[in-house]
């Protein structure tokens, strides 16, 4: 595919793709959803790509839904305009390897769902996160209703949904919506050190602890907690295991080739 939003660089077992419309703030529409299911699907059975990365070009991360293109959209246009977002970003959510956001600049409506949905973020201090879409008369339509109160719990998700409030890299370190803060010019350094030391672990340790993560949040705790113990066991039979633990006795790095 020829990809007009995308740009996408593949090197060292690490994939960063950079959402490109900064004359539109990098709104996401229909375009936008068709390009990043593509390279989904191309990035899926890849066994050589170990993180992933998603950043914004210019001063914004995403900064929303593209507004031109909903304003004529009918009921059912709406509907099936927010479950082709809602089904990506399920997508990109569930993908086996970890999502890291590298939120550059401003995370508004569609751009907080989208990094919402990455494993976790990194946001420059000139980074701001908001659902601005009260001041619409609309609601989120890529499940900020139900991810925002999972991530920063029940009271800062309905503050943030109905106030429409734009809130500060720090205060989203605050409540929990981004994991750390860097300074403007460290961002992808900073978070390209975090997707090789991701990248860099050899055995399937990284993919199986994400799905029992992920799943076990909307489990039974001793349902959970028994499906982790059958992971545990099963990761005896893998040769990465063993070949860690060796080194671990020996005082090494482990050669997880």
């Amino acid at each position: 595919m020829n990809y007009q939003i995308l740009k996408i660089q593949i090197a060292d077992r690490i994939a960063v793709v950079t959402i490109s419309r900064p004359a539109a703030l990098n709104a996401l529409n229909t375009d936008f959803f068709k390009e990043f299911n593509h390279f989904l699907d191309d990035l899926e059975p890849r066994q050589d790509v170990k993180a992933l990365v998603i950043t914004g070009e210019g001063k914004a991360f995403v900064a929303g839904a593209d507004i031109a293109e909903m304003v004529h959209m009918n009921s059912d246009e709406g509907y099936a305009f927010s479950t082709f977002g809602q089904r990506t970003f399920d997508r990109l959510e569930l993908i086996k390897i970890p999502v890291i956001a590298a939120v550059n600049g401003y995370a508004l409506g569609g751009g907080c769902e989208l990094a919402m949905a990455c494993d976790f973020r990194i946001a420059s201090k000139l980074a701001k996160f908001g659902q601005p879409e009260m001041n619409l008369g609309m609601i989120p339509g890529y499940a900020a209703t139900q991810r925002l109160s999972r991530i920063t719990g029940l009271g800062n998700a309905l503050y943030m949904i109905l106030t429409a409030d734009t809130i500060s890299a720090e205060d989203a370190l605050r409540i929990g919506l981004v994991q750390k803060v860097t300074e403007p010019e460290s961002l992808m350094e900073e978070v390209m050190k975090l997707a090789a030391k991701i990248a860099g672990n050899g055995s399937q340790a990284v993919p199986v602890s994400k799905k029992l993560i992920r799943e076990g949040i909307s489990m039974d705790f001793q349902k959970a907690s028994e499906t982790e113990a059958i992971e545990f066991g099963k990761q005896f039979d893998n040769e990465a295991t063993k070949e860690g633990m060796k080194a671990f006795l020996e005082k090494r790095k482990p050669n997880w080739n």
